[in-house]
């Protein structure tokens, strides 16, 4: 499914208006997905006559240059927030922990609340999961309108009790191009992967992200000639863990840490894998489709609304077909460029940085209608 058209030449503001004030809230822990998001989110926003406040963790600032979009930048502490929520038009926040936060924090006001749901965490079983699901459905009935990245985050988003639920793409802001886009060559030469496959994955080393499934399905394929080389770029309380079992079972993976370059990197690898057990609308995915990288991931959330035909899906928890599919597709050149232009088709589907702002604003504006 794909959001509904929606006009990008909105007028930043009605004539004798003042401008509208917006608090966007990241939270701790947030992924990359949400703070590009929020970044592009910033720089739309703002050229369009909206005031932007960037509340976030001081890391967040410092990698996604929030100020440098045309936000103005606030640290996360609950006090800050709550000035900043004073002061605010509307209130967007990104996850739900950062929208549980910015409930708190806007308690006792009557200000719009956004949250849009990027689904980057998976349900928990027992206690964990009995909160998880609570704090959901707190989130989904304080929010005015909850923005889902991907059709099965609108329907959890209902079922948990939510007034407005609306489909809302996010859009992968470009990469870099020309004279700034790395060489692949070196790229490789750097990775150690000159004369062998090279295979990527992107994100931090937690459990939902499926890496304990790569590294069986990697065990698989250590016997091809040559082997293939998987690089894993990103940091999280795993790491050690992996790093143990790459050590002891002898497997052609390398963890990268975090990364600033994974474009890059993405670009010159033969194939993308995305082993996640539950993602809605995954930037490595989109980033793959986007330049032609072949993608192998689990058919799981809103990968397969938003890959279509052009990635290989395989069963989540399924080391085997993941293995399979990987070795199949590397003895597979011409299946390989199918998928490369099969991707981009799909990508192009997809909605701009544009439209989403676009629809974006559209929501707040509605949301100051009613207020009037």
């Amino acid at each position: 499914m794909s959001s509904s058209p929606v006009s990008t030449s909105l007028p930043a503001q009605p004539y004798g208006r003042p401008p509208l004030r917006t608090v966007q809230v990241l939270g701790d822990g947030a992924g990359a997905g949400s703070c590009a998001h929020v970044r592009s989110l910033a720089t739309g926003l703002a050229a369009r006559g909206v005031r932007v406040t960037v509340c976030a963790p001081v890391q967040a600032e410092g990698e996604y240059d929030f100020t440098g979009a045309g936000a103005e930048f606030a640290p996360d502490a609950v006090s800050v927030l709550r000035a900043a929520c004073a002061g605010a038009d509307v209130v967007h926040a990104h996850g739900v922990r950062a929208g549980l936060r910015a409930a708190l924090a806007m308690r006792g006001r009557r200000v719009p609340l956004v949250v849009s749901w990027h689904g980057d965490g998976p349900p928990q079983a027992g206690a964990l999961g009995r909160l998880g699901r609570l704090l959901e459905r707190h989130v989904a009935r304080a929010a005015a309108v909850v923005l889902g990245a991907s059709s099965d985050l609108v329907d959890l988003a209902r079922l948990r009790g939510a007034r407005d639920a609306r489909l809302a793409p996010v859009a992968v802001p470009a990469g870099p191009a020309g004279p700034e886009a790395a060489d692949p060559g070196k790229v490789r030469a750097e990775l150690g992967a000159v004369e062998r496959p090279l295979l990527i994955t992107v994100g931090s080393l937690v459990p939902h992200r499926g890496y304990s499934l790569l590294l069986d399905a990697a065990r698989e394929w250590r016997t091809l000639e040559p082997a293939p080389l998987l690089v894993i770029a990103g940091e999280g309380p795993l790491r050690a863990e992996l790093s143990r079992r790459i050590q002891a079972e002898g497997l052609p993976v390398r963890l990268l840490g975090r990364r600033r370059d994974a474009a890059q990197l993405l670009a010159a690898a033969d194939l993308a894998v995305l082993p996640s057990r539950r993602v809605a609308r995954a930037l490595l995915a989109q980033e793959a489709l986007r330049v032609g990288v072949p993608l192998v991931a689990t058919a799981v959330g809103g990968v397969p609304e938003l890959v279509g035909e052009g990635a290989v899906l395989v069963p989540p928890g399924d080391a085997a077909a993941l293995a399979s599919a990987v070795t199949g597709l590397l003895a597979d050149p011409e299946r390989r460029a199918a998928l490369a232009v099969a991707g981009r088709a799909q990508a192009a589907t997809w909605p701009s940085e544009d439209d989403t702002v676009a629809q974006v604003l559209s929501v707040y504006d509605e949301l100051m209608e009613r207020r009037r």
